[in-house]
């Protein structure tokens, strides 16, 4: 039986969260093996594809060292059919009660994501302090975090969105800011060509970022 996890714990366990969109299935064991081995545990995939779920069903199975988790979690049958499939924590665009509820009820360490003060305060009413921060860059960016410093200082962020190596670092240095989410670990183009080397050194270098 797997160790249920806490929204912190899937935060502080790297720098970064890959997240990940998978169009084809035999991509996804050999492709969290190689963020495996390159320090990177905690794997977002996105529920953006037809195969998502086969793809975190098949991480969950053959990947252990990994620990696999359902992005773009929209509706209470997302979180649930997530679950079934393996996923160990959940990740949101938004956030509303219903969809928190559904994921409490699966055993799911949801990070919520928020844009806004009052989607802060929806989230924390519901027992959320760890709180993905998206669109990162398009709604205010290292500014708007500086900002929360204040008001929320009892809130960890994952700002995603925009994020990429260049930025990452600036970041992650913000006090309120446990790790950062961000696409560039998985490119398409190493997907499709099978290049997992690279991939894991993507990952490496992601996992050696300063916080």
């Amino acid at each position: 039986m797997a160790v249920t996890l806490t929204a912190l714990e899937v935060m502080r366990d790297a720098p970064v969260i890959p997240v990940i969109v998978l169009h084809d299935v035999a991509h996804a064991v050999p492709m969290a093996r190689a963020l495996v081995e390159g320090g990177i545990r905690m794997l977002e995939v996105t529920l953006r594809t037809p195969q998502a779920l086969a793809c975190i069903e098949a991480i969950a199975r053959d990947v252990p060292q990994a620990v696999v988790g359902a992005g773009t979690v929209r509706t209470p049958a997302e979180a649930q059919s997530a679950a079934r499939a393996g996923a160990r924590f959940a990740v949101s665009p938004g956030y509303t009660p219903k969809v928190g509820q559904a994921c409490r009820d699966a055993g799911l360490p949801l990070l919520p994501g928020v844009a806004t003060g009052s989607e802060i305060l929806a989230a924390q009413e519901d027992g959320h302090s760890e709180l993905k921060f998206f669109p990162a860059l398009q709604a205010g960016g290292l500014a708007m975090l500086k900002a929360w410093q204040g008001p929320f200082g009892d809130v960890r962020f994952c700002p995603t969105g925009g994020i990429q190596p260049g930025n990452a670092a600036d970041f992650l240095a913000l006090a309120n800011v446990e790790c950062v989410g961000g696409s560039w670990l998985v490119p398409a183009d190493a997907l499709a060509a099978g290049d997992w080397a690279r991939i894991a050194t993507l990952a490496r270098e992601a996992a050696g970022l300063s916080r």
